[in-house]
C-alpha cells in the first residue's frame, strides 16, 4: 500500500474497512477545554449541529432531555455548534453562556466548528463520503454505533422522536 501523507486520507482509508476507525477522525475540541473523542466513548452517541440563532435552537431542551434520560446508560449527545448557515454567535464563550442560561446545557459541546464543504471537520467529511450525507441545515442528527451509522434525521426531526432508536442502540 503505497504511504499517504494526511491523517484524513488514512483515516477515511479505514474508514472503507472498518467502522470503528472512522471515529479516529471524530475528535472534537470542547468548548470548556480539552477534547471529546468519540472514539474513546463506549457506546451509541448522537452527534448533533447547532447554532444559537436558529429557528430550531429549543430543540437543545430535547437534546438535554435525551442527554438526562439515556446518558447514563452510555449515550454520548455532543453538540456540535456551526456557523456555516450563519446563524450562530461570535465566540465560543457567547455560545456556552447562552446555552447554558437559555437552557441549562451540561451536554457536551464541540467549539464552533465547520461541518460543511471543504473545511468541514474530518467527521463530517467522513460521513458525506462514507456515506452520501452532510447537514442541510442546523440541527441535523447523526446516531452512531460503534462507528457505524445507524440513523440520520434533518432538522425537523425532534429530539424526542429518536427514543426507539436510541433505544436499540443502546441494547
Amino acid at each position: 500500500m503505497q504511504k499517504i501523507g494526511q491523517s484524513l486520507a488514512i483515516c477515511t482509508v479505514c474508514a472503507l474497512f472498518s467502522p470503528a476507525a472512522a471515529l479516529e477522525g471524530g475528535r472534537f475540541a470542547s468548548i470548556d477545554g480539552g477534547w471529546i473523542d468519540l472514539a474513546a466513548h463506549e457506546g451509541p452517541a448522537l452527534v448533533v449541529n447547532t447554532a444559537s440563532l436558529c429557528a430550531f435552537t429549543p430543540q437543545y431542551d430535547g437534546l438535554q432531555q435525551l442527554h438526562e434520560t439515556f446518558g447514563p446508560r452510555g449515550l454520548l449527545v455532543l453538540a456540535v455548534p456551526s456557523d456555516d448557515f450563519r446563524q450562530e454567535l461570535g465566540s465560543d464563550a457567547e455560545v456556552a453562556e447562552f446555552c447554558q442560561l437559555t437552557f441549562g446545557l451540561d451536554l457536551p459541546m464541540a467549539t464552533i466548528t465547520p461541518v460543511t464543504g471543504e473545511a468541514a471537520h474530518p467527521f463530517y467529511r467522513w460521513l458525506s463520503e462514507t456515506e452520501g450525507w452532510a447537514p442541510r441545515w442546523n440541527f441535523s442528527k447523526v446516531l452512531l454505533d460503534e462507528g457505524r451509522v445507524v440513523g440520520t434525521w434533518g432538522s425537523a426531526t425532534r429530539p424526542a422522536s429518536l427514543g426507539a432508536a436510541i433505544e436499540d442502540a443502546l441494547e
